[in-house]
């Protein structure tokens, strides 16, 4: 049997590992994880039974492999959950789906929301062009934004930096309003200082165009109409949160025979004379043990890969030394009551806001967003009728001031930023709070970014590496365009192909990642 080695139980790693069983008996597949979690980014944390998401993650795709995938792993609902039950609303049901409510292996249907949280008043994400956007902006404000947008429909700038990419699909202004200040917060970089490469995987499509182009289809009710990423009205979770699907997976996986190796840090990649990969060393209770294997995927920050190898030439060692992240640090915090005002028609327990997740764009705080997980799902709080369960969600850089911060004092600086905010009316509100970090959460583009194209050229020079996922790749992905990552791989090691193309390619045309049909 040849041996497989898959570096990291994420999203792309676990998909990898699960789809090679699934598909072949030829494999003998072993997953070593860091951790003792699944599902890296996407795992969920479970503090006093009350669940955290970290970073919030919408399972929506336009790529029906991934969605067969889900259903088969995650079956949709067949009944209404619990706030959906006791407020009269409605989602999407699948007849003879499981019932939340008796089960936890179910999928829900939730209703997607998210807003901007700017001078203390909600405006829409994407920014809409309604009667309450420009009562809130006010008048004069909205003639600057409505010429500004004008001004880049006749003269578009050449898009060198993330900021160029804003301008020519929002405008200066709306830009400076929604996207400067937050893209700054978020990546510690200024948006001119950043490719125009990260816009374009994770916004590309969207723009006034798109928002006016949706507006138009709803009122007129158009069939088959293209809908962005963005402007989806709902979208599908986990009952227990994204952790869950691979909690599931990682079990299904090892009753399929495979092996899963927690608290397991790989620090050596072994690289034969010929330029084909021996094997691995990784580190477990401070010992060192070596794996030989016929593949390696990774699914590891490749910048971790490239500096546990051997014989890397050193132009090749100084790129992938140089590539960035934003590591991330978020803070649950429970309350009995929440201040912000529901003025939607959505029906909430507690008559909360009904928003997943609020972007920040108040500059008299660090805060860069924050969730509301009752809205996530009702299986993520405790005591989901008489409290909220909030995440307050900060980037930062590994042994910045912030990341320095001990647990207690980062948890009291985002209490004191809910006051700021009108969140709270006082600390003491707080019932509860837990502190999580997440390091190298998102892979940044800029440094040596530029020569990304050049490690990768290196890397596929390798026969039997498979790179994969967010970090494996450097690249931004959404859960969806990760697990794609890992069915490509799986192809090419079933076919013996070493032509590494069309695990790269994964979310880089248009097409595949924003453009498709939903029937109205």
């Amino acid at each position: 049997m040849k041996k497989v080695l898959i570096i990291g139980a994420g999203p792309a790693g676990l998909t990898a590992a699960y789809e090679l069983l699934d598909k072949s008996k030829e494999y003998e597949v072993t997953v070593l994880e860091e951790s003792d979690t699944f599902g890296g980014i996407s795992r969920t944390v479970n503090y006093k039974g009350n669940r955290m998401d970290m970073g919030g993650h919408r399972f929506f795709s336009k790529v029906p492999e991934v969605n067969e995938w889900w259903e088969k792993m995650l079956p949709t609902q067949g009944a209404m959950p619990f706030d959906d039950r006791e407020l009269g609303r409605t989602s999407t049901i699948k007849k003879g789906g499981p019932d939340p409510e008796k089960t936890d292996r179910v999928m829900l249907r939730r209703n997607r929301l998210s807003r901007i949280f700017f001078n203390s008043k909600f405006f829409d994400y994407p920014v809409s062009l309604k009667f309450d956007t420009i009562k809130n902006m006010g008048f004069g404000t909205t003639l600057v934004v409505g010429f500004s947008y004008l001004k880049t429909v006749f003269h578009k700038r050449e898009e060198k930096s993330l900021e160029d990419f804003y301008i020519n699909r929002f405008g200066k202004k709306l830009y400076s309003m929604f996207f400067e200040n937050y893209t700054e917060n978020l990546w510690g970089r200024h948006p001119s200082e950043i490719s125009p490469e990260w816009g374009a995987q994770r916004v590309k499509g969207l723009s006034i165009r798109a928002v006016l182009k949706d507006i138009f289809g709803k009122m007129f009710n158009k069939k088959n109409r293209k809908v962005e990423t963005s402007l989806i009205e709902e979208f599908a979770y986990p009952k227990l949160g994204p952790g869950e699907l691979w909690e599931l997976t990682a079990s299904d996986f090892e009753k399929m025979g495979g092996t899963i190796i927690k608290n397991a840090k790989v620090t050596k990649i072994i690289k034969n004379k010929d330029n084909t990969l021996k094997g691995l060393v990784y580190v477990k209770d401070g010992k060192e043990i070596e794996l030989d294997g016929d593949y390696v995927i990774s699914s590891m920050p490749v910048k971790d890969l490239v500096e546990g190898m051997n014989d890397v030439p050193k132009d090749i060692a100084a790129i992938a030394s140089g590539l960035p992240y934003r590591d991330y640090m978020t803070v649950g915090v429970l309350i009995p009551h929440l201040n912000l005002k529901n003025e939607t028609k959505t029906k909430t327990m507690g008559d909360i806001v009904p928003d997943n997740w609020v972007y920040v764009h108040d500059r008299s705080v660090h805060m860069g967003r924050f969730q509301i997980y009752n809205n996530w799902s009702p299986y993520m709080v405790e005591k989901v009728a008489d409290t909220v369960w909030m995440g307050l969600e900060y980037f930062c850089n590994e042994g910045d001031w912030m990341w320095s911060m001990t647990d207690e004092e980062f948890g009291k600086m985002g209490i004191k930023e809910m006051v700021t905010m009108g969140l709270i009316n006082s600390e003491a509100e707080v019932l509860d709070f837990h502190v999580e970090r997440v390091k190298k959460a998102y892979p940044a583009y800029f440094d040596t970014y530029d020569h990304m194209d050049d490690l990768r050229e290196y890397l596929d020079t390798i026969p039997n590496l498979f790179c994969v996922g967010r970090n494996g790749q450097h690249r931004y992905n959404n859960i969806d365009h990760s697990m794609c990552t890992s069915f490509e791989t799986v192809k090419a090691i079933m076919s013996g192909s070493t032509d590494k193309s069309a695990i790269w390619n994964v979310n880089t045309e248009k097409e595949y990642h924003e453009e498709g049909k939903e029937n109205s």
